[in-house]
C-alpha cells in the first residue's frame, strides 16, 4: 500500500528512521538531551524574524501574537531541557530488601523510568510554533528520550518545512541519529491513520479537533497493540459570573471577557464559550455590556478555510435553535466584500443566550463554537450553575468569578468544577497557559482522552515514559539507569 501512496511512504521512511534512533535516544544522558532541546530553543531565536513573518503569511495571527508565541516555544524547550538535567525522566523509587518471610520480608525493588518508543506528533492549526514542529509535545517526548516524528499540519506548511530544516540541521551537527526528530506531510486522515497505526509507533500526541482526534484515538486503540494516545479535543470552558463579581460594574469585566473571546479570532482551546450569569438586574446589564464589547472587536480571518465553514456551521446551527436568541446583529463581511470573496473575510463575533433548562435539556447546545462567539446561559440559583456544569461533562477549563468567601455554595461550585475540569481559574480570563510545573492543561472526556496527565507544562514529559521494577537488579544497572548512561 505504502509504495502505491506517496504519504504512506514517506511515513515508512520517517517511522523506520525513528526506531532506529530509539535504542540511542532511550539511552541518552541528561546532558545531551537539554543540549539538543536547547540547540533547537536557540536556531528559533536565531531566525525570529524570518519565522515570525512566514508565520503571519500563512496563519495571518499577527506578528505581536507569533513573537509570543516564538518566545514560549523557545522557552519551553529550555524548561524541558532544565527538567531533564534535573533528573525528571530518571527518578527512581528504591525499596531495599528486607529479611524475612512475605509480607514483611522481600526482595530489592527499584522502580525506574523507561521511554515509550517513537512518538507521533500531530501538530496543532492554531499555534504554528507551539503546538507544532518544535512544541510542547515535541519537547517533552525528547526530554523523556522518545524519538518525535511530526506530522505537519496543511495551515502552515511552509513554516513547518524551515523550522524543521533548522532543528535537522542542529541534529547533525550534535551527531544524533537522523531518526531523533522526523517529519511527514499528508493532510488526508488516511495518512494520519496511516501513521498512527504504523507498528513502529508507540504513542500518539494530538491536539485538534473532536472529530479528527476520535478518529486517530480510535485507530489507536483498534490496533494489534494498542498504544497510548494523548489527545487534546476542545472544551467549552465554562465561565460562572456570580453577583458578586459585578459589585464593582459591569463594563470592564465584559470588555475582558469579549477580548477573550475573540482573541486570536477564538481560535484557542481555552476561549471561553459557555458564560453562565444570573439572571437578576446586574446579570441582564452585565450581558448587554458583553454583547456590545463583543460586537466592537475585528477578529482577523481564521486559519483555514475548513476551520472557518466549521465555525460558519455551528453559529448557523446555534441561531436557528428554537431555544436560542442572537445577542449581536449578524451583518455584512466587512473585507473583500466588493470583490465577492468572503474567504479570507474574519467572521463577525457572535453572543448567543438561552435559560439553564434548556441548555442542560438540549445536548447540541453542548457542542464547542471555535471561533469568536459564546452562549450565555441564564440561571437563577447555584443549584441550576451546578446542573450546568454537570451537563457540560468534561472541559479543559471552568473560571468562577465571586467565590472568594468560605461558604457551602462557593465549596460546591469548586467541587462541581473540578469534577469537569482540569484547570479551574479563580480570577481572570481562560486563554494563555502558563508553562510551569503545576500547570495541567488536559480534561475529562470530551476535553482530552488522557485526563491524569497535561499538554502543556513540564509535567507533560511524564506521558512518554512507562514505570519499569527492577527486582534484585545488579548496581551497575541501577547506577546506569540513574544517570542515563545506559548503553
Amino acid at each position: 500500500m505504502s509504495e502505491a501512496n506517496p504519504a504512506f511512504a514517506a511515513i515508512d521512511h520517517a517511522t523506520a528512521q525513528a526506531h532506529e534512533a530509539s535504542s540511542h535516544w532511550a539511552a541518552s544522558t541528561a546532558s545531551e538531551r537539554a543540549r539538543l532541546l536547547r540547540g533547537l530553543a536557540d536556531v528559533l531565536e536565531q531566525n525570529a524574524t524570518a519565522l515570525i513573518a512566514l508565520a503571519n503569511d500563512e496563519s495571518a495571527l499577527g506578528e505581536p501574537r507569533l513573537t509570543g508565541e516564538l518566545a514560549r516555544t523557545a522557552f519551553q524547550l529550555r524548561g524541558f531541557a532544565s527538567a531533564a538535567e534535573a533528573g525528571v525522566p530518571y527518578l527512581q523509587i528504591d525499596d531495599a530488601a528486607a529479611p524475612g518471610a512475605p509480607p514483611a520480608g522481600r526482595p530489592r525493588l527499584t522502580l525506574v523510568q523507561v521511554p515509550l518508543g517513537p512518538v507521533a506528533m500531530f501538530s496543532a492549526s492554531n499555534f504554528p510554533f507551539a503546538f507544532s514542529v518544535l512544541g510542547g509535545d515535541t519537547a517533552s517526548a525528547l526530554a523523556a528520550g522518545c524519538p518525535v516524528i511530526v506530522k505537519a499540519h496543511s495551515g502552515h506548511p511552509a513554516l513547518s518545512r524551515k523550522v524543521f530544516e533548522l532543528a535537522v540541521a542542529v541534529v547533525a551537527q550534535q551527531g544524533l541519529p537522523v531518526g531523533v526528530l522526523t517529519l511527514v506531510e499528508g493532510a488526508s486522515r488516511e495518512a494520519g491513520a496511516y501513521l498512527v497505526r504504523h507498528p513502529n509507533i508507540a504513542a500518539v500526541a494530538f491536539t485538534g479537533s473532536y472529530q479528527g482526534g476520535v478518529a486517530l484515538w480510535r485507530v489507536a486503540n483498534e490496533r494489534p497493540r494498542p498504544i497510548p494516545f494523548f489527545g487534546e479535543l476542545g472544551s467549552i470552558n465554562p465561565l460562572v459570573v456570580l453577583p458578586g463579581a459585578l459589585a464593582n460594574g459591569v463594563a470592564e469585566v465584559a470588555k475582558s471577557l469579549a477580548g477573550s473571546i475573540a482573541l486570536g479570532c477564538g481560535q484557542f482551546c481555552t476561549s471561553p464559550g459557555l458564560i453562565l450569569v444570573f439572571d437578576d438586574a446586574d446579570g441582564r446589564s452585565f450581558t448587554a455590556a458583553l454583547a456590545d464589547a463583543l460586537s466592537t472587536q475585528s477578529p482577523h480571518r481564521m486559519l483555514t478555510d475548513s476551520i472557518r465553514y466549521g465555525f460558519d456551521h455551528a453559529v448557523g446551527k446555534m441561531a436557528s435553535h428554537a431555544a436560542v436568541r442572537s445577542l449581536i446583529e449578524m451583518r455584512e463581511p466587512r473585507e473583500l466584500h466588493e470583490a465577492g470573496d468572503d474567504s479570507c473575510a474574519g467572521p463577525w463575533p457572535r453572543l448567543f443566550e438561552v435559560e439553564a433548562a434548556a441548555f442542560i435539556a438540549n445536548s447540541d447546545l453542548h457542542e464547542e463554537m471555535f471561533g469568536p462567539a459564546a452562549l450565555v446561559v441564564k440561571v437563577r440559583s447555584v443549584a441550576e450553575v451546578l446542573q450546568v456544569l454537570q451537563a457540560v461533562e468534561g472541559s479543559l477549563t471552568v473560571t468562577l468569578w465571586g467565590v472568594q468567601q468560605n461558604t457551602a455554595d462557593n465549596l460546591a461550585l469548586i467541587r462541581a468544577a473540578e469534577q469537569i475540569a482540569g484547570r479551574v481559574l479563580f480570577g481572570g480570563v481562560p486563554t494563555g497557559v502558563a508553562v510551569t510545573r503545576a500547570q495541567q492543561h488536559g480534561g475529562p472526556w470530551p476535553a482530552s482522552t488522557q485526563p491524569q496527565t497535561t499538554s502543556v507544562g513540564y509535567g507533560a514529559l511524564a506521558r512518554f515514559l512507562r514505570p519499569v521494577a527492577l527486582q534484585d537488579a545488579p548496581d551497575w544497572l541501577i547506577a546506569a539507569k540513574r544517570g542515563g548512561t545506559l548503553s
